[in-house]
C-alpha cells in the first residue's frame, strides 16, 4: 500500500510570472508525520475572492477529476428546514429570511461583513457541518478507489484543512486585477474591500501552498499550470 509522507516544498513567488508555481516535489504533508491518505490523494484548492478559484474548478472537473466546492456545502446546509438555517435564524434574526422561508444570502453576508465577531458567529455555526459533508464525500470517493480528488476550499489555511490534505494548490493574481475582476461582477468598492479584508492576505496563503497558480495571463496558461501539477500528484 502506497502512501505520501514528507515536508512542505519551499515557496516561489514571482509575481511577474506567469507561469509561476512552487518547486514540484512529491506530496508532502503539512504537519510533517506521515500522512494516512494512502492510494487516493486528495487535494485541496484555495485563494482570495476573485483570483481564479471557479477558473481553476472547472478546469479540473474537465480533466474529470471529481471535486466537491465547499461554498457549494455552505448553501446546502442553510437550505430550509436544516438545523444550520434554525441556529443562523436565531443569531442574525428573522429578517435574514425571505418570503419563502429561504436564507436571504445577501443580508446576512452584509452583517457578517461588516461585523467579524458576526462572521467568527456564522463560521461557528456553518463550518463543523460543511467539513463533516466533504469528508464524507472524500470517504465515498475512497472507497470508489479513485486515484485523485480535489476540494475547493476559500478559508482552507484559515480553519486549518490543510492537515487533512495530501496538496495544496494557491491561485493568485495580482491586487489589481483582483479588483477589476470584482467590479466587472458589479461590486461595489466598499463590498470589495469587506471581503478582501475578511480574508488571510493571498501572500500568506502562496507561503502556505504546496502549488502556486498564477491566473494573470489567458485560459491556456491557467490551464498549463494546472496539468503540470496534476502530471506530479497524479
Amino acid at each position: 500500500m502506497e502512501c505520501w509522507s514528507g515536508e512542505q516544498s519551499a515557496p516561489a513567488h514571482r509575481p511577474n510570472n506567469p507561469l509561476i508555481q512552487h518547486t514540484i516535489t512529491p506530496l508532502l504533508h503539512h504537519s510533517g508525520t506521515p500522512a494516512l491518505h494512502c492510494s487516493m490523494k486528495v487535494l485541496g484548492l484555495t485563494g482570495d475572492v476573485g483570483m481564479g478559484k471557479s477558473t481553476a474548478s472547472q478546469l479540473l472537473i474537465e480533466r474529470g477529476l471529481p471535486l466537491v466546492d465547499t461554498d457549494d456545502l455552505a448553501r446546502e446546509v442553510v437550505e430550509p428546514g436544516r438545523p444550520a438555517l434554525v441556529e443562523v435564524t436565531a443569531r442574525f434574526g428573522p429578517q435574514i429570511l425571505g418570503p419563502d422561508g429561504c436564507l436571504r444570502r445577501d443580508e446576512l453576508a452584509r452583517i457578517v461583513f461588516a461585523d467579524a465577531v458576526a462572521r467568527k458567529d456564522l463560521e461557528a455555526i456553518l463550518h463543523p457541518r460543511i467539513l463533516e459533508l466533504w469528508r464524507k464525500q472524500v470517504a465515498v470517493w475512497r472507497g470508489q478507489s479513485l486515484p485523485l480528488a480535489v476540494v475547493v476550499i476559500p478559508l482552507l489555511f484559515e480553519t486549518g484543512a490543510e492537515k487533512e490534505l495530501d496538496a495544496t494548490i494557491c491561485v493568485a493574481c495580482s491586487a489589481a486585477t483582483q479588483r477589476r475582476r470584482l467590479l466587472e461582477r458589479g461590486w461595489s468598492p466598499e463590498h470589495i474591500e469587506q471581503r478582501i479584508s475578511a480574508q488571510w492576505q493571498v501572500e500568506k496563503k502562496i507561503a502556505l501552498a504546496d502549488y502556486v497558480v498564477w491566473t494573470e495571463a489567458g485560459l491556456d496558461v491557467h490551464a498549463r499550470q494546472l496539468d503540470r501539477i496534476i502530471s506530479v500528484i497524479g
